[in-house]
């Protein structure tokens, strides 16, 4: 990560007047930001504008024309946990809750994702197929942009350098409309969409009186099927029209080669995915195996409650932060992220590093309340934060009930992601106290063992759940 200044306003005005002609680019939960960093996928970023701290930013609301509006700071966990997103555009619901791991959700954005504009991208489809627009603002004005006209290929949108994405809107689903998204992926947790599909249906009694049926990973950019749309017009949904809509999509599909599949499968699969879009749509089943409770890792009660203040870090700005109950002045860690700060300037070193990437969870700690990686985290995100390490999660004399647990039941193996595990356990623990087995599943699926002591840290889980 490289870096010369990172602001953190407190205002949208503020934040519209840093990005005008900067060159500057937006923090939100910087999921994907950091990794590109990473990877020298950008030339030198003078300055990052990290406004998780505006407040207002992270409201979900519907207004008086039956609109549903995120704001910019809306997390994928807030839409998946969102009654009101659920009940009127399941679409997106479904898309976010199947985004990463929990740790990549509870700070990624909404935003963050349309914009970094990969056609794979599973929110981009939810909100194509439910006619999303998007508010860009900048000190130049603000205007409104379909998601059709947003994209212009892949990672490669119509924003230009000094607007800031600050609303994106659609039309909520009548009681008599459908919305469905379906993901096929190389793995359930962690993977990214070999193609994806989602479909919203606006009905009159049980004929379809609009259809817009979204692809995605199959072009350039997230598609519409038009022909399927147009042939789903007037019909029921019956075994026959799934079939011919499934057929006419393929269409659609202009896929390439990589690396999760080949163009051919990707085709093949377009049939796959639309009619596991509409077939549940017909037997009105979308919800069906959506979780009743969804795991977060989170727990909102813990976020530290601060007046909004703007702040500038610079090479030699200090970092004031709390670390496990222990306040900490920190010099030179400015251009770092929040897992080399840990281990290299406060000497935790409990919190591993195991693909920088945001890949293995291995650097889980909790900020703010919410499970994070700590490697996708810049450093001055910490500036007036509450952190947890695994160094604090036992008393000084006595180990967590979880951390116990592991020692009984054999589940520290190698021990690498250990720390990890914990802390997502941890957490798991506090926001449910007794979780079923599928919600361990759910609350460590972020966290990778090499030795594959699944069986063994799921329950080391279950022990302390029953302990506790």
């Amino acid at each position: 990560m490289t870096w010369t200044q990172y602001f953190t306003p407190a205002s949208l005005d503020e934040v519209i007047e840093l990005m005008s002609g900067s060159g500057a680019k937006i923090v939100a939960g910087a999921t994907d930001l950091s990794v590109e960093l990473g990877q020298g996928l950008h030339d030198h970023v003078d300055t990052l504008v990290d406004v998780s701290r505006v407040p207002g930013l992270n409201s979900i609301a519907l207004d008086e024309a039956d609109w549903i509006h995120l704001g910019p700071m809306v997390t994928h966990n807030q839409c998946a946990d969102s009654e009101l997103v659920i009940e009127r555009g399941f679409a997106l619901a479904s898309a976010c809750w199947q985004v990463g791991t929990p740790q990549i959700r509870t700070r990624g954005t909404i935003a963050g994702n349309l914009i970094t504009a990969s056609p794979a991208n599973d929110t981009i489809t939810a909100l194509m197929a439910l006619g999303a627009k998007l508010t860009l603002k900048s000190a130049r004005g603000s205007r409104v942009v379909s998601m059709r006209d947003f994209y212009r290929g892949v990672r490669d949108t119509i924003i230009d350098d000094d607007e800031f994405l600050a609303d994106i809107a659609f039309p909520g689903l009548g009681p008599n409309d459908h919305s469905m998204f379906y993901k096929l992926a190389l793995r359930p947790s962690h993977a990214i969409s070999v193609v994806n599909a989602a479909v919203t249906l606006r009905m009159n009694g049980n004929e379809i009186e609009d259809a817009q049926l979204a692809l995605g990973a199959v072009a350039p950019t997230v598609i519409h099927a038009e022909r399927a749309e147009a042939w789903l017009v007037g019909k029921v949904l019956t075994d026959s029209v799934i079939q011919e809509a499934s057929e006419l999509a393929v269409d659609s599909a202009r896929p390439i080669d990589d690396i999760r599949a080949s163009a051919k499968y990707r085709t093949a699969m377009v049939r796959l995915c639309v009619k596991r879009c509409l077939g549940p749509v017909a037997g009105n089943r979308e919800r069906a195996g959506y979780p009743d409770r969804r795991i977060l890792l989170e727990m909102p009660a813990r976020e530290v409650s601060r007046k909004a203040e703007s702040w500038k870090h610079a090479e030699g700005s200090t970092i004031i932060t709390t670390v496990n109950g222990r306040a900490y002045s920190v010099e030179g860690a400015v251009q770092k992220s929040l897992l080399r700060m840990l281990r290299e300037d406060l000497l935790l070193t409990g919190t591993k590093e195991g693909c920088a990437e945001g890949e293995c969870g291995a650097c889980t700690v909790i900020l703010d309340g919410k499970a994070v990686l700590a490697c996708l985290v810049p450093a001055p995100r910490a500036h007036g934060a509450v952190i947890s390490t695994v160094e604090g999660v036992g008393d000084d004399d006595q180990l967590h009930p979880l951390q116990q647990a592991f020692v009984d039941g054999g589940a520290v193996q190698c021990g690498f992601c250990t720390p990890g595990f914990i802390m997502s356990g941890s957490m798991l623990l506090d926001e449910v106290g007794h979780p079923t087995i599928n919600e361990i599943k759910t609350g460590v699926s972020g966290n990778l063992c090499r030795c594959t002591g699944y069986y063994k840290i799921l329950s080391a889980i279950e022990k302390a759940a029953e302990s506790g």
